[in-house]
């Protein structure tokens, strides 16, 4: 059990001590997307949608989860956060939305838990927003796309 960070020597889970890593710039993105049926993907770029504007919504639901991320996965530091947004693009292909979003603080721990986290509540907005026009939308893709900064350095998903 020594070579897990995340429990001690008698395998009982602990948060990592970071107090001795060095404060960097770091950055992660994310990325997700939710399918749908074409009307319901019709009805949320014309908000139409009942429960008001389903993007916008998204949006700050995807932001305001990034900063309670250590809240919500406990093994996370609670941390700084300097910048954290969400961008959503139509694609008829699927049909449905794909979301992005990114996370940025300077401190001694990583933001990638804080950019998944707000792509995947984004995306969990926007189905609670129009799950009456369309109950079998899909979520899925979730996956860190990028993240610069720390120790470990910079890495890209090809």
């Amino acid at each position: 059990m020594k070579d897990l960070t995340h429990t001690d020597a008698a395998g009982r889970a602990r948060m990592v001590d970071v107090g001795a890593k060095a404060d960097t710039a770091r950055t992660a993105r994310a990325e997700g997307t939710i399918t749908m049926t074409a009307e319901s993907l019709d009805a949320i770029e014309a908000n139409s949608v009942s429960k008001g504007d389903v993007i916008a919504t998204a949006r700050i639901a995807g932001i305001m989860a990034a900063k309670k991320t250590a809240e919500l996965i406990p093994l996370c530091h609670p941390i700084s956060l300097t910048d954290v947004g969400i961008d959503f693009a139509v694609d008829r292909a699927l049909p449905g939305l794909r979301a992005s979003a990114w996370a940025s603080s300077r401190g001694p721990t990583g933001v990638e838990m804080e950019a998944l986290t707000a792509v995947t509540v984004a995306l969990l907005t926007v189905y609670d927003m129009a799950k009456a026009l369309d109950r079998g939308m899909e979520i899925s893709g979730v996956r860190l796309t990028e993240k610069r900064g720390g120790k470990s350095g910079d890495w890209k998903r090809d």
